[in-house]
């Protein structure tokens, strides 16, 4: 054809293919922009996965610079995620008061643990003199 503008026809007159990047990438940013919102929303616990205690005071944490402390319903204690002894529980706790500015200890307790153990474990966090003590809870639903 004399008059076409070229570039859409290969030599036997059929069309070449195209592929447009451009909404491609759009396609990507919306991806990632929409992990990046998600993964910022999520408030993760550091600790082990524990059937927490329901109340309708609860207010939302900032985990960020806390150790967590998990108390199963069998008695077994977790410092973040990893399963610890008694013995390593205080050695850890004097080590970070140490090596921590502000130290924060969060609680993140069964609701089945007996208060026994919750209770040692508040006690031995004091007398290592740490006095930001949280408790961890789940909002109770409305009756």
């Amino acid at each position: 054809m004399a008059g076409s503008s070229g570039g859409g026809r290969g030599p036997g007159g059929t069309k070449k293919a195209r592929i447009e990047i451009i909404p491609l990438i759009d396609v990507i940013f919306f991806l990632l922009a929409t992990f990046v919102l998600f993964t910022l929303s999520l408030n993760k616990s550091g600790g082990f996965a524990v059937s927490l205690p329901a109340t309708r005071s609860s207010e939302p944490r900032d985990p960020g610079a806390s150790v967590t402390l998990s108390i199963r319903e069998d008695g077994t204690l977790g410092w973040d995620k990893e399963l610890i002894t008694l013995d390593q529980f205080l050695i850890r706790l004097q080590a970070y008061k140490q090596v921590q500015q502000d130290p924060k200890i969060l609680i993140n307790g069964d609701e089945n643990a007996l208060f026994q153990q919750v209770r040692y474990v508040v006690d031995e966090v004091r007398k290592a003199g740490i006095s930001k003590v949280l408790v961890e809870t789940r909002i109770r639903p409305a009756e």
